[in-house]
């Protein structure tokens, strides 16, 4: 996957599966729940895209349970991540979980994506399973610096969803994820610098 981590890092993330375990009993954060799938479809998952990460600022829209963001913000120390997410159960875990990994370079919003204003823009911006390509444009764009990118994670190449983004500077980079069986792409998204 082209992904190094250290000691430290490695650590990191297996801290992070153990505070995921241990508070999705309460707060049903996630419905994975077995440790080996945790990793692969949690972790690898998330930190496929660390290579097409841009510039410093990044935001992670809908981000849950802090995913990808927080695995992210583990190894890309080098960046500034804002978590998103308008769930409260949800930011409360990320919040605790970034307090708990020594995560001095994530910030947490507890906002719907249409209320915030953050009064910067970001160089990357990160969609899990958050909506259509289509309307994952129209709530984010004009939070993307230019020459930035939005980034979608999604399952099947979404064809209908790429026709239907006009103008767009679009790269659909196929993902390759150990322990995963079924087809993962990014979708970069980006406008001109």
């Amino acid at each position: 996957m082209n992904v190094s981590a250290s000691q430290k890092q490695l650590g990191q993330l297996l801290d992070f599966l153990q505070l995921l375990r241990k508070w999705n009993r309460v707060y049903n954060l996630t419905s994975i729940d077995n440790p080996s799938d945790m990793v692969s479809l949690h972790l690898l998952d998330s930190l496929s895209i660390l290579p097409y990460l841009k510039g410093i600022h990044v935001l992670d829209v809908g981000t849950g349970a802090g995913l990808p963001g927080l695995p992210l913000a583990m190894l890309a120390t080098d960046k500034e991540f804002t978590l998103l997410d308008s769930n409260s159960k949800k930011i409360r875990f990320v919040r605790q979980a970034a307090i708990e990994l020594g995560l001095s370079n994530v910030k947490v919003e507890h906002i719907r994506i249409e209320r915030f204003e953050p009064g910067f823009g970001f160089d990357s911006i990160l969609v899990r399973a958050f909506a259509s390509l289509n309307d994952v444009v129209s709530e984010t764009m004009r939070l993307l610096n230019p020459g930035g990118v939005i980034l979608a994670q999604k399952g099947k190449l979404p064809q209908n969803e790429i026709i239907e983004l006009d103008n767009q500077l679009i790269q659909v980079i196929p993902l390759k994820i150990p322990g995963i069986g079924v087809e993962r792409h990014l979708v970069s998204i980006g406008i001109e610098s």
